[in-house]
């Protein structure tokens, strides 16, 4: 052989990472808490992939929502998975509780303490899924080393608290930073926070593939929740590339 010639390699090819299924969750944060069993039996009738649900302290976030006691008491409302956002600081000392709870995700905010490793793999160690939420005024920079311990990422499209807030589309860029991030993880990417079927598109188009919707799908009552989901889930499917 010649090895003064130059040798040809064939063309190295990196496809794209395989898109996650996507999942559409109601947010209770948005439902009628006098009949909240009732609401999530509904809401997954109609559609709904995952419960989504927000636990707010008043302390970490200006509001106060429910604990692990109320998680417990609706659990038997439905067989499909919980997903707890922890909107709460310190987490640490309730990750226990929200597990036996029935939770099948639990997401702590980054911002929220300063061992998010600990956090992360202390819910690995209760035998549910592990996420970390970021706020929208937080860079994706301090995800770089949690990639590992995280089998969910939320990216927060408002600044948490209340239901009903406007969609901060600048958050989007986010998003597709944190999608490059991830490459070929298996890592779920959650947007949370204003999602409606007209920006679903948008959210999944950017590497979304959780999409939690709270006022967009109980709007209308219980009779709409069905066709609320899946204007969503159509549009969303649609930017996929999965649906014409």
């Amino acid at each position: 052989m010649d090895s003064s010639r130059p040798r040809c390699y064939p063309a190295r090819i990196n496809p794209e990472p395989a898109m996650r299924p996507l999942k559409i969750l109601p947010s209770m944060l948005a439902s009628d808490f006098s009949k909240l069993g009732q609401e999530v039996s509904d809401v997954m009738e109609a559609g709904g992939d995952i419960v989504h649900l927000d636990v707010m302290d008043g302390h970490f976030v200006p509001n106060i929502t429910f604990g692990p006691d109320v998680i417990k008491a609706i659990r038997k409302a439905t067989d499909k998975p919980f997903d707890t956002h922890l909107m709460i600081s310190p987490a640490d000392p309730y990750l226990e509780a929200f597990a036996k709870a029935g939770s099948d995700y639990i997401c702590v905010h980054a911002e929220a303490g300063p061992h998010v490793h600990r956090s992360l793999q202390a819910i690995r160690a209760l035998g549910k899924k592990a996420g970390v939420a970021v706020n929208p005024g937080t860079p994706e920079s301090v995800l770089e080393y949690l990639l590992e311990d995280a089998d969910l990422i939320l990216a927060m499209t408002v600044n948490p608290g209340f239901g009903g807030q406007s969609f901060i589309r600048p958050v989007l860029e986010k998003v597709r930073r944190i999608r490059d991030m991830v490459g070929d993880r298996p890592i779920d990417i959650e947007v949370d926070g204003g999602v409606t079927a007209d920006n679903a598109a948008d959210c999944a188009a950017a590497g979304a593939n959780f999409l939690v919707a709270g006022s967009a799908v109980f709007k209308g009552g219980p009779n709409a929740y069905a066709k609320n989901i899946e204007a969503i889930r159509r549009a969303a499917l649609i930017a996929r590339g999965e649906m014409v």
